[in-house]
C-alpha cells in the first residue's frame, strides 16, 4: 500500500481531514479550530478540491497550513466538471495552486471519471505534473475499479502509478467492499475513503430532528434516502450508548477497520461536531464489535453475483 510521506519525511497517519465545509458552513475561525485539533490528534493529511465552496476551501486551507507546510500532506482535485481538454484541466490545477499558495501539492486527484477526454491524455497530464515536481502522488476519486485499473495500466506505461483512490465508504455505503477495496489491497493503492458518517446520517442527529446536508441538499437526501439506512442510523446510537461512546466514533472506527486498511476522511462544520470523529483514532474496534455493526446493513452482492459461494 502507498505510504504517504510529507516533504520533511513525516509519515501520514491512517486518517485524513476533508475541508469541503471551509468557507461555507465553517468560517475561517471554525476552520482554524478544526485544523489545529486535527494536527494535535496527529492528522497531517488534508483534502480539498478546486470546486469546494467556489475555491474558498482551498484559499482558507492554504492560509492555515502555511506555517506547517513541510510536515503536511495536501491533496486537491480537478476535473469534476468533466472538461474536454487537457488545457482546461491544467488551468484548474494552476488556479488551485494559486489559491492554496503552493507551487506543488502532494496528492492530485482527477475528481471523477471523465468520458469527454481520453484517459491517456488525463493520465499523461498527471504524470507530467509529477515529473516536474508539481505533484507527488497521482490519485483518482469516484472511479470504478475497472476505470482505476485502466488508468493504472496507462500510468505504468509512463513509468509511474496511481497511488491513491478516493471512494465513498461507510456503514450505509458499502459498495467499495465489492471491488475497490479488494483492488486496493491487491495493488498496493491507498483508499482514502470519504463520508464515513454517511453525510451525517450515522451521527444520529436526523433521528432527533436535527438538520444538515440530508435535510438541506436534495442530492444527499436521495443518496441516503433508503429506509434501511435510516433504521441503521437509529440502531447505531443504541449500541454506542451501551459502549459509552458516540455513534460517530463507532461509524468512523468501523470504516477504518476494514482489512484493506483505508484512510477515512473526517469532516465537520465545527470542532464540537468533529470531536467524536477524532475520538475514533483511539477507539478499540474489536472484530466482534465490527461484525455486530456490519450486521446492521445489507452486505453488497459479490462482483460475480455468485452469492451461493460467499458465506
Amino acid at each position: 500500500m502507498t505510504d504517504l510521506i510529507s516533504l520533511d519525511g513525516t509519515p501520514a497517519p491512517r486518517f485524513a481531514f476533508g475541508t469541503m465545509q471551509f468557507g461555507g458552513t465553517a468560517d475561517e475561525d471554525a476552520s482554524r479550530g478544526m485544523i489545529e485539533a486535527c494536527i494535535e490528534a496527529g492528522i497531517t493529511h488534508f483534502d480539498t478540491a478546486n470546486l469546494y465552496t467556489d475555491g474558498a476551501s482551498e484559499t482558507i486551507l492554504g492560509k492555515l497550513i502555511a506555517p506547517l507546510r513541510e510536515r503536511l500532506i495536501i491533496a486537491t482535485k480537478i476535473g469534476y466538471d468533466a472538461p474536454d481538454s487537457v488545457a482546461a484541466l491544467r488551468s484548474q490545477f494552476d488556479a488551485s495552486r494559486a489559491r492554496l499558495g503552493l507551487d506543488a501539492v502532494d496528492i492530485l486527484y482527477l475528481h471523477r471519471f471523465n468520458p469527454n477526454l481520453a484517459m491517456d491524455a488525463q493520465i499523461k497530464l498527471l504524470a507530467a505534473l509529477q515529473a516536474t515536481g508539481q505533484t507527488r502522488y497521482l490519485a483518482l476519486s469516484n472511479f470504478a475499479a475497472w476505470q482505476v485499473m485502466k488508468a493504472q495500466s496507462i500510468a505504468l506505461g509512463l513509468g509511474t502509478k496511481i497511488d491513491v483512490v478516493q471512494p465513498m465508504y461507510s456503514l450505509v455505503k458499502r459498495q467499495a467492499e465489492v471491488e475497490l477495496l479488494p483492488m486496493c489491497a491487491s495493488e498496493g493503492i491507498l483508499a482514502a475513503t470519504y463520508s464515513p458518517l454517511g453525510g451525517g446520517l450515522l451521527t444520529g442527529k436526523y433521528a432527533k430532528g436535527g438538520t444538515g446536508r440530508l435535510s438541506e441538499d436534495d442530492r444527499y437526501a436521495a443518496r441516503y434516502g433508503l429506509d434501511w439506512m435510516h433504521n441503521t442510523a437509529k440502531a447505531l446510537p443504541e449500541i454506542a450508548q451501551d459502549l459509552n461512546t458516540h455513534p460517530a466514533t463507532l461509524a468512523v472506527a468501523w470504516a477504518a477497520h476494514h482489512s484493506a486498511r483505508p484512510a477515512p476522511i473526517l469532516s465537520a462544520r465545527s470542532l464540537e461536531q468533529l470531536q467524536p470523529s477524532l475520538d475514533a483514532l483511539s477507539f478499540e474496534m474489536t472484530s466482534a464489535l465490527r461484525a455486530q455493526l456490519t450486521a446492521l446493513t445489507p452486505t453488497p452482492a459479490p462482483a460475480t453475483d455468485r452469492i451461493e459461494e460467499h458465506g
